[in-house]
């Protein structure tokens, strides 16, 4: 039986979608999606990219106004909520009580602020906000300093570098990207953003940020009038955990995305829950894994399907002329194998993981329906048929 009032806390993609999809899937109860930040929900991709070469805002709204009318959808911006009060169903949100049938949390995350001298003075980017005071602050030629070589720190290095800034780029791994790519293609955006003129630093922590720039914990120094923090994220679980739900590195979902309270479920950046491929329970942050666990969840609670969520897990990350994706999911340890100039397979146990790829839409398209099913090609087949995907 479908839930009467379903209140939304998070309108990021993830959350907007469970709003969007319940409507779709033919819920016809009360809908509440409330939002922390003002305006219109929008997207969050484009931050570290697009926007900062045009500034254009109304781009990035993923719906106008007028949808939320259409679809009697209650979006409370602007709007944090204090409390779950789990025993009467109600959150506490803005000076009000309001009650649900079902709650959906779709927090997000924070930006990780490491416990570095002066870390304060550095700039996010992670809010349409933090976006529009750092491309305010690059109005003019800056020496830039970025913390972190993961996708955020390294789209806004390229786009940096393009609009005429000196970067630098310090990553305490070893090596750039390294929970996300095979150490292959690691040394390849390495030298993309080398021979785009950044200067990167590997291995070594960033011990003190200043008004002069940034010091690594080797003694090095590099200078700069404006430094980037983009050294990961948090999951936004404080109100999850207040309400006693279960926290395991997020919000803990089962395979239905259900809560430890079966009156709840989460989605997202925020939520880890149990994947069938890996074995093991993960948390993504990705934008295509909320819009897809918010499609699930509205059909759970729409047409009362009890299936598992096991959508394959997909990323991309734009960096100068060179587009990254990665279909499905692989192991820090996962073998990897060069094939051609623009892909690299990840392999564990002699099974398929992952397929990395740049600029080469066909392959990740052929890896991520071979790798949507639950047995995933053995690399003895694909050693065999010169890791044609397409065979």
């Amino acid at each position: 039986m479908t839930p009467g009032r379903i209140v939304i806390v998070g309108a990021g993609q993830g959350g907007l979608q469970a709003a969007a999809s319940l409507r779709q899937e033919g819920h016809d109860g009360p809908i509440v999606l409330i939002g922390a930040e003002p305006g219109l929900p929008y997207q969050r991709p484009p931050l570290s990219k697009a926007f900062l070469k045009t500034g254009e805002a109304d781009k990035l709204v993923l719906r106008p106004r007028s949808f939320f009318d259409r679809n009697a959808i209650d979006y409370l911006p602007q709007t944090r909520v204090e409390e779950i009060d789990r025993g009467s169903a109600e959150v506490r949100a803005g000076g009000r009580r309001i009650a649900y049938d079902h709650l959906i949390l779709a927090t997000g995350t924070r930006n990780l602020r490491p416990p570095v001298d002066g870390i304060d003075a550095a700039l996010d980017l992670r809010t349409l906000a933090d976006a529009a005071a750092l491309r305010a602050a690059l109005d003019r030629p800056r020496r830039v300093a970025v913390i972190g070589g993961g996708f955020i720190g390294l789209e806004f290095a390229a786009v940096a570098r393009r609009l005429g800034h000196e970067v630098s780029i310090a990553e305490a791994a070893p090596r750039l990207m390294a929970r996300a790519v095979s150490p292959l293609m690691s040394e390849r955006f390495l030298a993309l953003h080398r021979a785009l003129g950044s200067s990167v630093h590997l291995g070594v922590p960033v011990a003190a940020v200043s008004a002069t720039g940034i010091e690594l914990a080797d003694g090095t120094g590099i200078a700069a009038d404006l430094v980037l923090l983009a050294a990961g994220v948090r999951p936004n679980t404080e109100l999850a955990e207040a309400a006693g739900l279960r926290i395991e590195n997020g919000i803990a979902v089962n395979s239905r995305l259900r809560t430890s309270d079966p009156a709840i479920s989460a989605l997202g950046d925020c939520a880890s829950y149990p994947d069938p491929r890996a074995g093991r329970r993960i948390r993504l942050e990705s934008v295509q894994a909320a819009t897809d666990q918010a499609r699930f969840i509205a059909r759970r609670i729409v047409r009362g399907e009890d299936a598992p969520y096991d959508a394959l897990p997909w990323f991309w990350s734009d960096q100068d002329d060179h587009k990254l994706q990665i279909a499905g999911l692989a192991g820090p340890d996962d073998d990897a194998v060069a094939v051609g100039e623009a892909a690299v397979f990840r392999f564990a146990g002699g099974r398929l993981t992952a397929v990395e790829t740049v600029n080469d839409a066909r392959t990740h398209m052929q890896a991520r329906k071979r790798l949507g099913g639950m047995a995933a090609p053995s690399r003895e087949q694909l050693h065999a048929t010169g890791y044609d995907l397409a065979v």
